[in-house]
């Protein structure tokens, strides 16, 4: 998805083994599948949804709601081109401002919590669950993310698009599914979108991620992350179904983060 390494300084291309590797990571992250939201993951990545799943979407809620539920989730989103994920120019237009409280408290598997019931507190949880399971570098990490913060009938730690992002990332940079103590993924939540809610428990949010990886040599990327959240007991988790239509990933600031509806987020 990103075809060739990005070039800075001179703009002369230094094909050392380490700007090999940096390369792959890059490659590797804009390939992220479905944790990306790019219009070329989506091409490939989708998966046909067990039957299992499908029986406990059902039980989750009543058929009416979840046809409001899966309706607003599959709704189309704007697309962007994946270069627009590279750091780019920013603007100088105001984006609009998404306040998130801060989390009051750590969850299941490190996981920070205690955000409102609110679509915001929604937004801030799955922010929190995107950040802990990637920076944890590992196949375990964020496995045991996904085991703790996701519903009956939503994605597991073998399908969740977060696991198959992490599994290429490693892949691509020629580390076991423990990682590597020289593998540093910083993720920092910049931008989101509250794509709807139905009713008071149920929201469909994306936010924007920046990741800076570094394998001997820093890179720089944005993934946009959509997905189901439902209150549950006192927190919310990902909830039943699958993953919603991807949202852009772009550089969060830019002209092309702007057009797609996203808005800059202010921790208070």
């Amino acid at each position: 998805m990103c075809r060739r390494p990005v070039v800075r300084g001179s703009g002369a291309l230094e094909w050392s083994p380490a700007r090999l590797l940096a390369a792959l990571v890059v490659s590797a992250l804009v390939a992220l599948a479905l944790l990306a939201g790019l219009v070329l993951a989506v091409v490939g990545g989708l998966r046909e949804e067990p039957d299992e799943r499908d029986a406990a979407r059902q039980a989750a809620a009543p058929s009416r709601d979840m046809s409001r539920h899966d309706a607003l989730a599959a709704a189309p989103m704007p697309t962007a081109d994946p270069h627009d994920a590279l750091p780019g120019p920013v603007s100088n237009q105001a984006a609009g401002v998404l306040e998130l409280a801060r989390a009051t408290g750590v969850g299941p598997a490190d996981v920070p919590t205690g955000f409102p019931r609110t679509p915001e507190g929604a937004l801030a949880q799955l922010a929190a669950i995107d950040v802990t399971g990637m920076q944890s570098g590992s196949m375990d990490g964020v496995r045991r993310v996904i085991a703790e913060w996701a519903s009956p009938g939503g994605p597991t730690s073998e399908t969740w698009s977060g696991v198959d992002g992490m599994a290429n990332l490693l892949s691509a940079a020629g580390l076991s599914s423990a990682g590597s103590p020289q593998l540093a993924i910083v993720v920092r939540p910049v931008m989101g979108l509250i794509k709807g809610t139905v009713g008071e428990d149920f929201a469909v949010v994306c936010v924007n991620l920046e990741f800076t990886v570094t394998v001997e040599q820093t890179s720089r990327i944005a993934i946009a992350d959509c997905q189901r959240m439902a209150w549950v007991g006192d927190r919310w988790v990902i909830g039943p179904g699958e993953e919603p239509a991807p949202a852009p990933s772009v550089w969060p600031g830019t002209e092309a983060a702007i057009a797609a509806g996203y808005r800059d987020l202010r921790y208070v």
